[in-house]
């Protein structure tokens, strides 16, 4: 196995990880800790698409990535709010 595999697992591994957790009811989406798992899923497996591109791949991936951070950012603001 080469790094690029080992990366994309990581982050197949993160992507996994969180939905698991997130249907067993350990996290919810407002956790800071699931927007990171996805954070570092989406960051792994575009960093393995260096190594071999794929543009789908690439753009799902991108998108995810931006949308959890929008999600992460939008669920954060009425917390700052309320602080």
């Amino acid at each position: 196995m080469n790094l690029p595999d080992v990366i994309g697992l990581v982050g197949a591994g993160a992507y996994l990880g969180a939905y698991a957790l997130l249907q067993m009811g350990r996290l919810s989406v407002r956790d800071g800790r699931y927007a990171l798992l996805n954070v570092l899923g989406a960051l792994a497996l575009l960093t393995s698409l260096f190594w071999q591109w794929n543009l789908g791949a690439f753009v799902s991936q991108g998108a995810w990535l931006l949308f959890t951070v929008v999600g992460f950012l939008r669920n954060a603001a009425p917390q700052r709010r309320a602080a």
